[in-house]
């Protein structure tokens, strides 16, 4: 096993074919870990000389890979490359290989910990990270981390035998308007992904305004990297962009991420007048995200990151990410500031939490007494 450290991001994007082969060989590997997916990401979020890939070769095959980037917080600690946009972190093993692969993977990661901290968030239970957690010569930390939701991968008709039974005619009926409405699906084909991609962030802004959409969802470099990683994860199988139409024109646009155990529903948009018509879109979404799973034979629906009320619905297993915070020796004391300052920023937010509602009351009474203009309004 010979490991080395890939700084040079032209490097990684020769990677591919290797990277590409390794990932289909990792059975825990999610979408996130996918070559298009992380050199996409780092083209529009990168630093420049913070790229630390750690790469195991076993002769000329790739057998491990850990993809981070190094920031500074003061001090240095290295993170997952995929940032928060990304909602699962792992490390790459060939799975024929995970053991050997994965104590080499571990020297070189700790060789990394002499001068940073490691801090991978969003760990999927099960990640071959775990392997390498377990096998660390030195201090290591566990928190939770995203609580994400999923659903078996199942026909739409098991689905709502989760339900009561009150809840699943209500279901049924949102699919028989489906039906009356005729809204069609199409999938896009690779040439015309980055149209549809735009089509669908724009719909994304539509739905969402007013009602806190997500900043970075709205900017520049969010559409590029969804254009780029889209557009070759379509062609490699990693991904599916479908497009709804209503009377010839697109109204919803939804891009779904694939990997051999799990497809997720990542990024969708929908036009307002969907909700005019009382098209129930979660219902849209999920009668086509079941039958894509089912049909490639996936075992896992992920409903991905949030826990939000509409995903509550169809009574989803609740999985938590974990966050695991790994040191060396010389970089232990990093860790404890580290973990201190996580837990005051947790105790901040619950603190804030705890005042919304006291705060909501104060804000609709201040709304209560502003004087109205004379067409009505505050």
């Amino acid at each position: 096993m010979r490991v080395t450290l890939c700084r040079d991001p032209e490097a990684l994007a020769a990677l591919a074919p290797q990277w590409a082969r390794l990932h289909r060989a990792c059975g825990t590997a999610t979408p996130f870990q996918s070559h298009a997916w992380l050199h996409s990401w780092w083209l529009s979020y990168g630093v420049p000389n913070r790229l630390r890939v750690v790469l195991v070769h076993e002769g000329d095959r790739l057998v491990g890979a850990a993809p981070l980037m190094l920031t500074h917080q003061p001090y240095p600690v290295l993170v997952s490359l995929g940032g928060e946009i990304s909602d699962f972190f792992d490390v790459l093993l060939d799975d024929d290989r995970a053991g050997p692969a994965g104590r080499a993977l571990t020297r070189g990661l700790e060789r990394l910990a002499r001068t940073a901290l490691l801090d991978l968030r969003e760990v999927r239970p099960h990640a071959a990270v775990e392997r390498v957690h377990r096998e660390w010569n030195g201090p290591t930390r566990r928190r939770a981390d995203s609580v994400c939701l999923e659903l078996p991968g199942a026909p739409l008709p098991e689905l709502l035998q989760r339900l009561p039974g009150r809840n699943a005619r209500r279901f049924r009926a949102k699919l028989r308007r489906l039906e009356a409405l005729g809204i069609e699906e199409r999938t896009v084909p690779p040439h015309e992904v980055p149209g549809a991609v735009g089509t669908m962030l724009r719909l994304h802004g539509m739905q969402w305004r007013g009602r806190g959409v997500t900043p970075e969802h709205l900017r520049p470099r969010f559409a590029e990297h969804l254009v780029r990683a889209t557009s070759e994860m379509v062609r490699s199988g990693d991904a599916v962009l479908t497009e709804f139409r209503l009377g010839g024109r697109v109204v919803a646009g939804d891009v779904t991420l694939l990997s051999a155990e799990l497809a997720g529903g990542y990024l969708y948009g929908a036009h307002p007048e969907l909700r005019e018509q009382k098209v129930d879109i979660t219902t849209m979404l999920l009668r086509h995200d079941s039958r894509q799973v089912t049909e490639s034979g996936r075992r896992v629906l992920s409903m991905l990151r949030g826990t939000e009320p509409y995903k509550q619905h169809w009574r989803p297993e609740r999985v938590v990410n974990q966050r695991l915070l790994l040191a060396g020796r010389t970089t232990a004391p990093a860790l404890a500031v580290h973990l201190a300052r996580l837990d005051a920023r947790d105790r901040l937010a619950d603190a804030v939490r705890d005042r919304l509602p006291e705060l909501r009351r104060r804000a609709e009474q201040l709304r209560g007494a502003l004087p109205r203009s004379a067409g009505g309004t505050a």
